[in-house]
């Protein structure tokens, strides 16, 4: 291989699983991440969003992500995301429940829906709480009933994966994404040495000798670069956006805890004249009173 290529960048990723003429690595890949959840395996898919060179290489191609169908209508979705942002679950989310409601139009029964499977594979940790690398998310109860088995979402942090031996054929992918890009393809280790793998790693070979191939992964490296860079900056403003008002609000907490004391001094100070007042109005009542008793009594001597 001329130049090293990280299958990771979405051209390549899209090249591996989404054309045509690797539609068996799609099918192979579906039934590994999926297969354990599937009611039988799939053996053949439409892919409905097909790899097209040409758009990759003028860089108008915003929709990187792949989506099949299978002949029972069950949908796939299986997409790369190396950078995290804040809506992210929220993107997952609503590309699986649009990929899922797309499947009827206005006046369609419900029946006509299928099980719709969501894959993304994730650069950035997206659930730090969570060691485990592989996450499936379904319509459950809290007691882990389905509701309905319609498919779900699949995410698989590749950051968390760092698998020493294959045991399935999802670590063998798993392993292939995070490591391809560092192979050599003339002493591949055991764990590539299946049809699989070697027609994966033909793929990035045609990246790599393709001048005009090349320059297509080049350039869209350059722009998740560019990407990431203004993702880290952005990152940088809003942790001192946030950072700064942290302060005005502490600030604003010392305020609002002096203005309490004050007030409570002045509370203080009010409570301590009245009780003063009081005790001089009782001080003056008193006078009054001895001075009441002792006046001699109004009769006298004629």
């Amino acid at each position: 291989m001329h130049h090293p290529i990280d299958p990771k960048v979405d051209c390549v990723f899209k090249a591996l699983l989404g054309a045509e003429s690797n539609r068996d690595l799609l099918i192979h890949f579906l039934n590994a991440v999926l297969g354990a959840d599937l009611p039988r395996p799939i053996v053949a898919v439409a892919i409905q969003n097909p790899y097209n060179e040409k758009e990759f290489l003028d860089d108008k191609l915003t929709v990187v992500d792949v989506k099949a169908s299978d002949a029972t209508g069950q949908q796939f979705q299986v997409e790369i995301q190396l950078l995290n942002h804040r809506d992210l679950p929220a993107r997952i989310l609503y590309g699986w429940a649009d990929l899922y409601s797309a499947q009827i139009k206005e006046g369609e029964s419900y029946r006509k829906l299928r099980p719709t499977y969501a894959i993304w594979l994730l650069g950035e940790t997206l659930l730090p709480d969570d060691p485990n690398y592989a996450h499936d998310f379904r319509l459950r109860d809290q007691c882990g009933r389905v509701f309905l088995d319609h498919g779900g979402i699949w995410l698989l942090e590749l950051s968390k994966f760092a698998a020493d031996e294959v045991e399935t054929e999802e670590q063998r992918w798993l392993k292939f994404f995070n490591e391809a890009e560092r192979l050599d393809e003339d002493a591949l280790p055991a764990w590539m040495q299946t049809k699989e793998m070697r027609r994966a790693m033909n793929t990035l070979k045609t990246f790599s000798e393709k001048e005009h191939a090349y320059h297509a992964y080049q350039a869209r490296q350059n722009y998740l670069r560019e990407q990431q860079s203004i993702q880290l900056e952005f990152d940088d403003l809003r942790a001192e956006v946030e950072q700064a008002w942290a302060a005005v609000e502490q600030e604003r907490a010392v305020a609002v805890q002096e203005r309490a004391a004050a007030e409570q001094a002045r509370a203080t100070v009010e409570q301590e004249r009245a009780a003063k007042e009081e005790a001089l109005a009782e001080n003056e009542r008193l006078k009054r009173l001895l001075a009441d008793k002792a006046e001699p009594s109004g009769s006298g001597t004629r």
